[in-house]
């Protein structure tokens, strides 16, 4: 169960590097006045033209984000939550754009989303079947 938490909290944190990346090129060199425009203008005010993530009304990343409640059963069932979550964003921002390029790179990222959704079910299954059973020590 670990590796699978590892691998996939690895992959979560390309998908950011994925997402900055992409954030980057799209306003690399833009003016103020193009980032006033696109409704960047506080954004820039208080950053610049450095990444600060946030979400899309504006608010810090922090940690409170992340659920963990030291039950695997519980924690699985967040996780299942998150990437449904981060699914629907990801067809939110899809519908957001015209881009192809921009397209692609999140229709990507909202398969990833999928997959991790699916080997979280699967680990559940896992779980709740070793749960259920009877055990001898």
């Amino acid at each position: 169960m670990r590796l699978t938490d590892t691998d996939t909290g690895t992959e979560e944190l390309a998908h950011l590097e994925i997402i900055a990346t992409m954030v980057f090129k799209l306003t690399n060199g833009a003016t103020v006045k193009e980032l006033e425009a696109a409704g960047m203008g506080e954004f820039y005010v208080n950053h610049g033209h450095d990444l600060f993530y946030t979400s899309a009304a504006g608010n810090p990343f922090t940690v409170e984000y992340i659920a963990a409640k030291g039950d695997a059963i519980a924690n699985l069932h967040e996780n299942m939550a998150a990437e449904q979550k981060a699914r629907a964003t990801y067809e939110h921002l899809i519908d957001m754009t015209d881009d192809p390029c921009v397209i692609d790179v999140l229709r990507f990222l909202r398969e990833r989303e999928v997959v991790h959704f699916q080997r979280f079910g699967e680990a559940l299954r896992v779980v709740q079947e070793f749960e259920d059973s009877k055990k001898i020590f």
